[in-house]
């Protein structure tokens, strides 16, 4: 089976690590809201792509995160009067009964940010004691200068990120394209201890930390939509391979295309989604899956 390695740019032949085990993660939903279809579109396509290499005969090891904390959960909690575990909770119970309906294999493992502290914290503390992170104003940020080869996934140079760009001036960045490890507390967030004083994880960092705590230093598929290969993708590659010392920190790089709604992709952002609930009100989901699957995975 070829697969087409966003890494590479081009197609390429498949095969494990070890010859016989597939190390796949996958990048998982923010649960601030209900899941729409094109959250399932992406979940369809790593399904048939996990269902497909155990029918080849491979041993497939599938973890799938929730980033259960980010400014957007805390506004959405704030403005329900809620606490952010509640209103994650409600809406990660909602996700894998949407899942279940259209017939997606659970994933082994689905951890959360906000279980993972520790190890979170712990990652941060390594890059910053090689000096791939410092601290500043009560954050830790990555210092995109020290990672090799940043921009490869997205093949862009860090003069092209610049260039046109809508970089927020902060004051304590090094590089204004320095991403945020450790975000410090503010008043009426939810907050956790660390050597540099209460906060919570970066988005980026959660994933490095919960995909090698799952699946090791070196995974074999890489997943989700093509709207996270940059910067999530991109920042996740230069922190997992700063920590890790060896590269790559992961062999394949699968992306998905973006459901479109008219001009525009879906996103719960923009506010122009149908979610899964809807659909299956209307369909089938085996309806459903054909209909994602009648499309080239990648457009």
């Amino acid at each position: 089976m070829r697969l087409y390695n966003t890494l590479a740019g081009e197609a390429q032949e498949f095969t494990p690590a070890d010859g016989k085990n597939v190390k796949m993660y996958v990048c998982g939903v923010t649960p601030y809201s209900s899941t729409h279809v094109g959250h399932a579109l992406s979940y369809v396509v790593f399904d048939v792509l996990r269902r497909y290499l155990e029918h080849l005969g491979y041993s497939v090891r599938h973890v799938q995160n929730f980033t259960d904390v980010d400014d957007k959960i805390i506004q959405r909690a704030q403005e329900q009067g809620i606490g952010v575990e509640d209103l994650a909770g409600r809406y990660i119970d909602e996700f894998f009964h949407t899942m279940d309906a259209l017939n997606i294999k659970r994933a082994h493992v689905y951890p959360r940010a906000t279980q993972e502290i520790k190890p979170i914290v712990a990652t941060i503390e390594d890059l910053v004691d090689k000096g791939f992170a410092y601290p500043g104003g009560g954050d830790v940020y990555f210092r995109v200068n020290r990672s090799q080869g940043y921009g490869k996934l997205s093949h862009r140079t860090l003069d092209g990120m610049m260039a046109g760009a809508r970089v927020e001036v902060d004051q304590h960045k090094e590089h204004p394209m320095d991403f945020v490890l450790w975000k410090g507390s503010k008043p009426g967030e939810p907050a956790w201890d660390s050597p540099w004083g209460p906060g919570r994880p970066g988005w980026h960092i959660e994933c490095t930390s919960m995909s090698m705590a799952y699946l090791g230093d070196e995974l074999d598929i890489h997943g989700g939509g093509q709207d996270l290969i940059f910067p999530h993708h991109e920042n996740e590659i230069a922190q997992s391979e700063a920590f890790s010392g060896h590269e790559p920190f992961s062999r394949y790089w699968v992306h998905n295309g973006l459901l479109q709604l008219g001009r525009d992709k879906m996103s719960k952002s923009l506010g122009n989604l149908v979610s899964v609930e809807e659909a299956l009100e209307r369909f089938d989901p085996d309806s459903i899956r054909l209909y994602f699957l009648g499309s080239h995975y990648r457009s």
